[in-house]
């Protein structure tokens, strides 16, 4: 099989969301727009209540699916529709707004840690006005892979190559989401389809992977996105000490996107519709 290589590493931007949420925008930024099917990939991560507590009053979305993974802490989610809920530590949300959905997440805590990523994941155009709906799952459901180096696998969506099966479902795309964790010195390998945008994000040490230009070891280190060649296996090592690190892929659309704030269709006229749609409560 041929191997995933290092093309680019890009680092994000520091910036605010929300009610003054502080955060690092690592994909949807002039760095890199987009990573089709891939739309941001934002990272909050603080533990002054200042930069967090403000939270994300409500907002409207159409067009794609959110994805809340938090690592720290405790968010309350809202919407119109009457679904509530609170997302603790190592839990995941992957909301489908569809054709359009009110919501709010706001911090369940006034002092600590509050950190995870929030990722927009595309749908194609057949899809945009399907219903809302939500795949949420608590840390305890979600499966932990334990690796012979003693390393673990945690798996959102996607399956891993000893048979470790994602609870999240998205036929679009057919999305990998995984978060590694890999002592010092040791190899990772993970079957990606082929024609899939993959990507990793590193979140704790460093890691060691080809790069595709003369396919010599080049590190990654922490608060680092590597976007990866085409091809159908990667291939890792961490290095210096242990390593923790996102594993994200995903089959391309290769639709038109426009974006209009939080929505994102596939042309002009259906983002007017949006806003028109919107303002007159139709969400």
């Amino acid at each position: 099989m041929k191997n995933r290589t290092l093309i680019k590493q890009i680092t994000g931007i520091d910036t605010a969301d929300g009610d003054g949420v502080k955060l690092t925008r690592i994909i949807g930024s002039p760095k890199l727009n987009m990573l089709d099917p891939f739309l941001l990939l934002d990272c909050f991560e603080s533990d002054q209540a200042q930069d967090y507590i403000g939270g994300f009053p409500e907002h409207p979305h159409r067009g794609f699916e959110t994805v809340t993974y938090l690592l720290n802490g405790r968010m309350r989610h809202k919407d119109n529709a009457g679904h509530e809920g609170v997302i603790e530590s190592g839990d995941v949300q992957w909301m489908t707004a569809g054709r359009g959905i009110l919501h709010s997440e706001m911090p369940e805590q006034e002092d600590g840690l509050l950190k995870g990523f929030q990722l927009w994941v595309n749908l194609p155009g057949v899809a945009k006005m399907s219903a809302p709906k939500y795949q949420e799952y608590s840390s305890e459901v979600l499966p932990i892979e334990p690796l012979d180096n003693g390393g673990t696998v945690k798996v959102i969506a996607g399956v891993t190559n000893h048979g470790t099966v994602g609870p999240v479902k998205n036929n679009y795309v057919s999305p990998t989401y995984m978060d590694i964790n890999l002592p010092k010195g040791s190899d990772f390998r993970q079957t990606i389809t082929k024609g899939h945008n993959a990507f990793i994000y590193v979140l704790e040490g460093s890691i060691s992977i080809n790069n595709a230009s003369n396919n010599r070891k080049q590190a990654l280190a922490a608060k680092t996105l590597g976007i990866l060649s085409d091809g159908e296996q990667l291939c890792l090592q961490s290095i210096e000490q242990g390593s923790r690190f996102l594993l994200l892929a995903g089959k391309p659309l290769n639709e038109p996107v426009v974006r209009g704030g939080p929505f994102v269709m596939n042309s002009e006229s259906e983002i007017r519709q949006a806003f028109f749609d919107y303002q007159r409560g139709l969400f």
